[in-house]
């Protein structure tokens, strides 16, 4: 079949649903404080929010992926981004941290139809490096989110607060659904797994024995982990403890989105001729070595705010060569079963994203450090679990049918 994908309006309706999780976290992150103080919540609820979002991704990809694999692509990605509204209306009208979290794993549920998916869609059309190629492609347009959203979340909260954003979050979802319609079909009846779909969740199972796999899964696990603990701390970090104003967090924020976008172009050049694997190794060599150093500077304050903000830079842009790369070669053996390898392997990420982000809400003492130290531990998983792929690459050749 031709590949759609190519075409510049698909790239970006499948950009858009990949960056629904960034979106609907990044944009809220400048208002966390002034949420908690609203709200009459205490501080670590309110980042409890974020995990709870994180939660409700996790559970809905184990959801979408095998819905996504014996019913087609478009129908399910349809009715998360209904869901998606649906949760954000909920969040903006929120009186309290309680009914806030509940809108919250509602629109997660809604957001992961179409990240599982739109994964899914590039491993319907490519192999193992060229959907590296494609997957780091659109995760460049993606990562314009995450890149403007905590600089205009940081707006929207001085102009009209922290409940217009979530306003904006519905608008976006009303965008992608009219969007939809771009979206071709791409999993073909006679492709789809006509498995029950009990079958399919108790598939989750066969699919872990895989070794490569699952260090595939580790490697972005551990990665998020310590990405999250920053994404969750980190505006308490920089704006209570550093004194940062809400709008300059923003500018700080987004350099490290700006680092991932340079390592996704490079990725999408050089992953064709040097493999997925090496690609995957020098990622996560950077994220260990970055790691150690923020873990440093959070337990002895060394160089203050730079200390965190110049290592996070590296962390944070290492993601080009590590999560394309890993999810791409965890989808390498399975084409029959895309949704749900991209389900499994994401729902292992999220996983991670929560642990690493609940573990920072939960140390919380008013430093940096223990969002550093979760920062060292994540990068030096990740770097442990390329190790692995590489004594166990059966998903590292060529592709086979399965």
């Amino acid at each position: 079949m031709p590949p759609p994908a190519a075409d510049w309006r698909v790239r970006l309706v499948l950009s858009t649903l990949m960056a629904f999780a960034a979106i609907s976290t990044d944009l809220y992150l400048p208002a966390l404080p002034q949420v908690a103080a609203d709200l009459l919540a205490d501080p670590a609820r309110i980042q409890l929010t974020i995990a709870a979002y994180l939660a409700g991704f996790t559970a809905g990809q184990l959801l979408w992926g095998p819905i996504g694999d014996r019913y087609g692509r478009r129908a399910p990605i349809t009715a998360g981004t209904v869901l998606f509204i649906i949760g954000a209306a909920a969040c903006a009208f929120s009186q309290s941290a309680s009914q806030l979290i509940a809108g919250r794993v509602v629109q997660a549920l809604g957001a992961s139809a179409g990240v599982v998916l739109a994964r899914a869609i590039v491993r319907d059309l490519y192999e193992r490096d060229r959907a590296a190629q494609m997957l780091s492609r659109l995760m460049i347009v993606m990562l314009i989110a995450p890149l403007i959203g905590p600089t205009i979340g940081g707006q929207i909260l001085a102009l009209a607060g922290w409940r217009a954003i979530f306003l904006t979050l519905v608008a976006v979802g009303l965008a992608s659904l009219l969007s939809l319609r771009l979206l071709p079909e791409t999993l073909t009846a006679e492709r789809r797994n006509p498995a029950p779909l009990t079958h399919a969740f108790a598939g989750f199972a066969t699919l872990l024995r895989d070794p490569a796999l699952r260090a595939c899964a580790g490697a972005i696990a551990c990665y998020y982990a310590g990405t999250f603990a920053y994404i969750a701390a980190s505006p308490f970090a920089y704006i209570t403890y550093y004194g940062v104003p809400p709008q300059l967090y923003g500018i700080l924020f987004g350099l490290g989105v700006g680092g991932i976008m340079l390592t996704n172009i490079l990725n999408a050049r050089l992953v064709v001729r040097l493999g997925a694997d090496r690609m995957m190794r020098l990622g996560t060599a950077i994220t260990a070595l970055s790691g150690l150093a923020l873990a440093y500077d959070g337990l002895t304050g060394t160089a203050g705010l730079w200390g965190l903000v110049v290592p996070m830079f590296f962390y944070t842009a290492a993601s080009g060569f590590i999560v394309a790369n890993a999810m791409a070669t965890a989808l390498a053996n399975y084409p029959s079963r895309a949704g749900a390898v991209s389900a499994l392997v994401g729902a292992i990420q999220w996983a991670g994203a929560i642990l690493g982000s609940t573990i920072a809400a939960t140390l919380a003492d008013g430093t940096p450090w223990p969002m550093t130290a979760m920062l060292a531990i994540g990068g030096i998983g990740a770097a442990t679990c390329t190790r692995l792929i590489a004594k166990h690459p059966s998903s590292l050749g060529a592709p086979a049918s399965k």
